[in-house]
């Protein structure tokens, strides 16, 4: 089934989420995060074999490293939103393999992103990604997280282009409206949720392929370990729970003890 095309942004910015297979970590120490920084600056401040300055590849306004998932606020320039992710995702890749001695994919699919085409919206952005750790439980208040760009704005930047943000909001009033908590009403993309609801016919053709299977209630005749990764799979997709059981078959009750 072909994917869907990304929806393209009209101002060249660009929300982007990038999460680890099966939601597992992606970071496990200092020098994972410091790595993963190292490749978004190479980014927005590539050089040449002799160390002198190039166009940006593209300008990032802000980022959070989560365990599992990144969040970027990025404009493109020079590269395609497609080739900075791909860049930064085959050598982080690489670096992770590498490091931890595994085989196989490092990231959940292709990277996620959403169009961000007005004030609003960008600024809304800027709380939410800053704001991710505290929903998370990590830390009280932005300024605790080490791998945000919140520190960027306060303390110089390294990574992002935090004066056009500045320019538009002094500094005092920007801090004041990043600690300020977002509605929990606010649906933003985020790695549990995705704002278009899969309908029953691409959640169905998404476990044929993924498990080889004639027909989607053939998962009944998969082992139990099986199932619950096809469950897992299925919820990561995009699908809901009343959904699964009524296209597989597997009770509610199971399905819904599943770890995610």
């Amino acid at each position: 089934m072909p994917r869907k095309s990304r929806e393209t942004s009209g101002t060249g910015i660009y929300h982007v989420m990038l999460r680890g297979i099966n939601r597992q970590n992606i970071f496990y120490d200092t020098k994972d995060y410091e790595i993963f920084l190292e490749l978004l600056r190479k980014q927005t401040h590539p050089e040449d074999e002799r160390h002198r300055p190039l166009p940006p590849h593209c300008v990032i306004y802000a980022y959070c490293l989560m365990p599992n998932h990144v969040h970027l606020l990025l404009r493109e320039k020079e590269g395609t939103l497609a080739s900075v992710m791909k860049s930064i995702g085959v050598a982080y890749a690489w670096h992770y393999n590498k490091r931890y001695k595994h085989l196989g994919p490092v990231f959940q699919d292709r990277f996620r992103s959403e169009p961000v085409n007005n004030d609003a919206y960008f600024f809304t952005l800027l709380r939410y990604i800053h704001q991710n750790p505290i929903k998370a439980g990590m830390v009280e208040e932005v300024d605790q997280f080490a791998w945000s760009s919140w520190h960027e704005y306060e303390r110089g930047a390294f990574i992002c282009s935090t004066r056009p943000v500045v320019s538009r909001m002094p500094l005092e009033d920007l801090r004041a409206l990043v600690f300020e908590p977002l509605p929990k009403t606010t649906v933003i993309l985020d790695i549990d949720n995705d704002k278009r609801r899969k309908s029953d016919e691409e959640v169905s053709q998404f476990l044929i392929e993924e498990f080889g299977l004639r027909h989607v209630q053939d998962i009944l005749l998969l082992c139990k370990e099986r199932q619950k990764d096809a469950v897992r799979q299925a919820r990561d997709y995009g699908a809901s729970i009343r959904q699964i059981e009524r296209l597989t078959g597997i009770s509610f009750s199971i399905i819904s003890r599943v770890d995610m």
